[in-house]
Parts: C-alpha cells; structure tokens; sequence
C-alpha cells in the first residue's frame, strides 16, 4: 500500500504540473453603468433596460448539451455604485399549467423547481463563487460555491438583496438587485466569471448561457463565460452589519423530575467588510436554537455518522476551514465547537477573519472560547484555527491549516491540556474541469513526548467525461494521530470486552469506474454502469474491511431513475463488537463475509406526489438482514408539503441471538403561509437510540434577514413513550446595516 501511496502522489504532481489547462471558448457580456437607480419592481420597464446587449441564445445542458435552448431566455446586465442588476425574461413554450414551484420557502431546491440561476465568481478564479436563485413566484435561494463547484453549491448561506417577479401568459419576468456589499469582490479585477442557467422542469429542459457539459453541476465554474466591467465597480464604503438577538427559553427535566427552568438571553453578531473581499464576523453569546433538527438515521456501520453543520455563524466561508482533508478524515470540525452529544455547551464569544486577499490568496482565521459544562463535565476551552490557501496555475490551490484546541480553566494545569493539528493540502483542479485531486499531510501534536504515527496522507484523483469516471482513493490514518477538533470516525473500534474504543492506524485503498451511455430519447436519458471497490487495511497491511459493487442506474428525462446495487462484502472485527449498536451481545472477533442485492429508486420530482426508496436483501455477519427505506413526499405546491420517513431493519444473527427489527419513522410537515411565515415540525422515532423526538419551529421574517422563531421540541423514550424533556423558545434577531 505504501507503493500505491507513491504512485498515487506522484500521479497526481505529475499532472498538476503538465498544466491541463485547455478550456472551451468563453462568452462574454461588458456590463455598463446606468444612469438611474432602478426600481425592483419585476416590470423592466424602465429606459436603462431597453438599452445595451441581451445575454441570450442559451445552450442545452439537460436532456441533451449539444443543441440550443427550446424555452428562450435572455437577460440584461447593468450596475451603478451599490447594486448589480439582473432583468430577466423567460419565455413559455408551453403556456398550458401552472410552473413546477413546490414552495414559497427560502432557500428552495432548485432541483425541484422551476427558476432562473445566477453564477458570478467574482475574483474569475474559477474555483470560489455566489449563487443566487430565483422563482417565478419569487422565493429567493442564494449559496456560496465552493471546490470549483464540482459538488454544486452550499444551501446554507444567508445575505441581503432583492428581486421582485412578474407572470404573463406568455412569459415569466424578473429583476434582481444584488449589493456589493453582500458579495466579495476585487474592485481592482476587470473580468469576472458568470453564468446563467434557466430550469424549466416543466418542459423538462434546463439551458445556459455559457455551455455546460451534462455531466458537469451547473455550478462548475471552469465553465463560466466572461463578465467585463466597462467601468470597474467601486469598494464598497463603510459596511457594518450587526445582528443582536435576544432569547427566551422555557425547558423541563422530566426523566430527573426537575421544575420547569427558564432562560434569558442576549447576544448579538457583527460583519465588517475589512476590505471589499475580506470579512470580520464577531459574535457575543451566540445562540443557535433556532436551528433545524439533525435528521436521524439508522446507523449499522459500527461508527460515528457526520452530521452537517447547520449554525449561520459558522456557514460563511466555511468551506476555507472545512475544506482540509476528506470528509472523514477531517482536522477540523466546526460542530465540535459548542456541541457535546447533541448537548449545547455555552459559546461566549467567537472572532472569524475569512476572504480574499487578492486573486490568488484566501486567508482564514477563527478563535473561540467556549464556557464550562458541568452536565456534561467539560472544562472551558479555546478553539483556535489559522488556514490559507494559494493559487496555482490553472485552477490548482495548495493550502495550510493550523488547528489548537486548549483548555482555559483555572485550573486545567496551567492550560498543558491541548490538542494541535498542522497540515498541508494540495488541490487539482485542470481548466475542462475533467481532472480533480488532493493529496495532504497533516500531524498531531499532544501535551507529552511525540509518538509514532502522529499524522494522517491521503490522495484522491478523479476524471470526468461525457461518458467515463474513473476516481483512485488512498487513505492512512496513524493510531496516534489525534484531531480532537476534527471528525476522524474509522480511527477507533468499541472494544466490547474493555468497554472503551480502542485506536488503530489504517489504510484504504478505493478505486472506482463508471461509464454512462446517453440515449437520444424523449422518456430515457441515460444509463449508468458503476464498478467500486473500498478497502481497508491495518498498519501490517491486513484486510480489516472490503466492499466490492457493481450497479446499475438508468436515468429518465423526467428525473425519475431506478438502479440495482450488488455488494459483496468482507469484515474482520477486531474487537468483539456489538455489530448493530442495539445493546446486543457483542458478536466475537474473526473474519466476516456476507454480500447483499438491493434495488433503489425516485419517481418524478414535478408531481405532486413523489416516492423515492431502496430495498435489499442479503447476508449479515453471522445471519441476514432484510432492509427497506421509502420517502413520500405529498405536496400541496406551492404552500405545503407532508413527507413521511420510513426505514426497516430486520436482523437475524442466528444461533443464541433474538430477531431484531429497527424501525425509524419520521414524519414531517412543512408550510409556506407567504414568502415570510413558514411552519415545519417532524417527528422522529428510532428504536435504535430509544428515541421519540419532537420538533417544530415557526418563522416569521419580517424584513430582510431578519426574523422571529418560537420552537418547541420534546423527547420521549421507547417503545413506552415516556416523557423525557420539553423545551420552548422564543427568539428575534434583526440585520442592522446602513
């Protein structure tokens, strides 16, 4: 493995440095400066609009890429000192039935609805940008892209601006005011990246301006055409958000028969754009109670699960924090700040610098301090990261990260207790977009002589065309590397005879390739063929886990698709272990083999009514398993929508073990009342965690960026349904801002 290591490393150098920068033709729009400030009325009726260039004769990128748009669009560009212009214009060819908009909340998915999306990338690097979407009936949804836009975009971010939309029979039309303010840009930089795309699902057609290969997200910025300032825009003058908030909570400790507690509280955050592309965020007894429920699911993989983070504070420019390592060998992890087992610990205060410096460089730095919990027995600590990422040729970044976390509690031997993590990543990334990769190095420092195996490398290569994937994966983590702030699962196995979790050093090797065939069809729009392999390894080079696949998945221009999975699969357990984390009896260590079919689904996502699912049957360590899991989603659009989560799990291990059955229900009710009010509730129940949840949360915001939320949550236990704990909030935040 250690050769397959070099080999990989050396690859991927070797292609960073033969350039890899051919790249399609860009288009090009020069934006000119207007001479009145425009109302956002969704009219376009004022004179500045009827006068400069139309950005137009959109391409096909769905179901076909190699033809011009059927549904024509075309959209005018102009600025003055505060505000990009958008004036948008979307022709129906089909006149006949209301658009495809499942909803009037924020932040919608495009996937599902019909709109019109904006990609900029403002410093024209090709590798970070701003995405911002809008409905025919005005519902706004905005994202920061990140890594290229490779993997679409983050849903996650909230900023101001503004757009108003009007209908015709015949036509649907928007204007969209963006400010400076709420962008980062270099003023200094006469050509931005920017892109155009318009999503008609009810003609099953999606089309931009610049071309966009099928295979590609439509946010893949090596793909932008060209945005040319005739006048550069100027830097954004003084620009200071604050956002103070104040909270009221109501809880009970039912299980510990404890009264009724309540909390009040104050805090507030703070932007400052120290320049025009580099931010100051403050926050002072931040609060996130306002923030969705994890979604819960049934975990059989013997370790910890991610979970996103879903805090704002931590959201801008997170991916510059986020983005060292792989998803699950992480150095940091923003939800190890202030979260403990799903337990809030209190965040006093929080600094984060974050931006650009210039085309090529994008520095980041976050320090927080976090109070002492006594629930859960945890001192006081310090969280401290320094990153930075440089330019390279082409789209290509390499990248440092700097991680400390420490505890500042009086008496936490004069503060010896830390845990730092140094790191550097390379990032490939060739100009067609068809070539990806990483490779890093990253080690541990703890209080104490160092030890062996303090680090963590990994490699990953990946090409993309129209029709072959193929992706190389290497992965090794030492026994005593430690990311205490980070998120490093496979590191540690539960020893069930010691009762503790025991670390490892491993390996993983993880090859895959896929082919698609396109078919020129009205109903079917490709086939997929996938072969994957995932395996991994002890420090002695001994197999510990191999999964091998093979799938099958046929796409229909509906957006509806089915697949057929078959796994064959290989485990040696360590340590004895219970296997199903269902307080069994541990199954004994040794060798394990077992494979499994399953077939997996999702019917049309423009009805009102949508199922989407899996279903397998095979082997399970000493016995066989039976699962199922099915998502209905019945939608009154564009005010309401129910869904129902539903998984099974029944396992027979055989011989002394009972059948077990698992069950998660989570039904799940979300309503639009307007474009300001919005109700959601869901109701988890998980006899895995012996768990019933409540969760529902009403929002009002009543200007922009500003809101009010009561949330109430409760937590039984199972299957009697015992009473556990309740908690109600009441919340306001308010975005002030010249």
């Amino acid at each position: 493995m250690k050769d397959a290591f070099a080999f990989s490393l050396l690859l991927t150098l070797l292609l960073a440095q033969a350039g890899l920068t051919f790249a399609a033709d860009r288009k090009n729009y020069t934006i000119r400066k207007c001479a009145e400030r425009l109302r956002i009325d969704g009219s376009l009726d004022e004179s500045s609009w009827k006068s400069g260039d139309d950005a137009s004769d959109f391409y096909q990128k769905f179901p076909f890429d190699t033809s011009s748009a059927i549904s024509k669009s075309k959209v005018k560009i102009l600025f003055d000192n505060n505000f990009i212009y958008f004036g948008i214009e979307c022709m129906n060819r089909d006149t006949s039935g209301p658009y495809v908009v499942q909803t009037l909340r924020r932040d919608f998915d495009p996937a599902a609805n019909d709109a019109f999306q904006i990609i900029i990338d403002p410093f024209n690097d090709q590798y970070n940008g701003f995405s911002f979407i809008v409905s025919p009936y005005n519902v706004q949804s905005e994202g920061l892209i990140t890594g290229g836009g490779t993997f679409g975009q983050s849903g996650n971010w909230d900023n101001r601006w503004f757009s108003q939309v009007s209908r015709t029979k015949n036509a649907w039309f928007a204007e969209i005011a963006i400010p400076f303010a709420s962008i980062r840009f270099n003023p200094n930089t006469a050509v931005w990246g920017l892109n155009l795309a318009r999503i008609d699902l009810k003609n099953n057609e999606i089309s931009v301006w610049n071309p966009v290969p099928r295979n590609f997200n439509l946010t893949a910025l090596a793909f932008t055409g060209n945005l040319t300032w005739e006048t550069a825009p100027s830097a954004a003058g003084l620009n200071v958000s604050v956002i103070p908030y104040g909270v009221g909570e109501a809880n009970q400790d039912l299980e510990n028969k404890q009264t009724v507690k309540t909390r009040p509280a104050i805090g507030a955050d703070a932007k400052i754009a120290v320049t025009s592309s580099l931010n100051l965020d403050l926050t002072v007894n931040p609060d996130f109670s306002q923030a969705d429920v994890d979604r819960q699911v049934t975990n059989l993989t013997r370790f910890s699960l991610f979970f996103p983070e879903r805090r704002q504070f931590f959201l801008e420019n997170n991916d510059l924090f986020a983005q060292f390592g792989f998803s699950k060998i992480r150095p940091f992890f923003s939800r190890r700040i202030g979260l403990q087992d799903g337990v809030r610990i209190p965040i006093q205060y929080g600094i984060r610098l974050s931006g650009k410096i210039n085309r090529d460089w994008r520095v980041g730095f976050l320090n927080m301090q976090t109070g002492s919990s006594e629930m859960l027995d945890m001192p006081a600590e310090n969280f401290t990261v320094a990153c930075f990422q440089r330019q390279l040729k082409g789209r290509s970044n390499i990248g440092g990260i700097f991680v400390n976390r420490q505890e500042t509690d009086a008496n936490s031997l004069m503060y010896t207790r830390f845990n730092r993590v140094a790191g550097i990543d390379y990032k490939l990334a060739s100009k067609n977009g068809r070539w990806n990769g990483i490779a890093f190095f990253h080690k541990s420092f703890s209080p104490g002589k160092p030890q062996k195996e303090e680090y963590a490398h990994a490699s990953f290569l990946r090409y993309d065309d129209a029709n072959w994937s193929l992706m190389w994966n290497h992965e090794y983590v030492g026994k005593n590397y430690n990311a205490s702030s980070g998120f490093v699962p496979r590191q540690e196995q539960y020893n069930a005879e010691l009762g503790q979790s025991i670390k490892a050093s491993y390996w993983r090797l993880e090859p895959e390739i896929s082919y698609r065939y396109y078919f020129r069809s009205e109903k079917l729009n490709s086939v997929e063929f996938t072969a994957y392999s995932s395996a991994y390894a002890d420090s002695a080079y001994r197999p510990t886990e191999i999964d091998g696949s093979f799938s099958v998945q046929t796409n229909y221009v509906n957006t509806a698709y089915w697949g057929l999975n078959y796994i064959e699969k290989f485990v040696r357990l360590i340590y004895p272990q219970d296997v199903t984390l269902s307080n069994l009896e541990p199954l004994p260590s040794g060798n394990y083999r077992f494979n499994e079919i399953s077939v997996y689904g999702r019917s049309d996502v423009r009805k009102r009514i949508t199922v989407s699912g899996a279903a397998g049957i095979g082997g399970f360590y000493t016995g066989k398993k039976q699962s199922m899991n099915t998502v209905l989603q019945w939608r009154f659009p564009p005010f309401a929508s129910l869904g129902l989560n539903y998984s099974r799990d029944a396992i027979q291990l055989g011989g002394e073990y009972a059948p077990l059955v698992l069950n998660l229900i989570g039904p799940q009710l979300d309503c639009s009342f307007s474009r300001s009010l919005f109700f959601s509730g869901i109701v988890q129940y998980n006899d895995q965690s012996g768990n019933m949840n409540l969760f529902a949360r009403l929002q009002w915001r009543f200007k922009p960026m500003s809101d009010v939320f009561l949330v109430f949550t409760n937590n039984y236990g199972t299957p009697e349904i015992n009473a556990k704990n309740w908690a109600l909030i009441a919340k306001i935040s308010m975005w002030i801002s010249p």
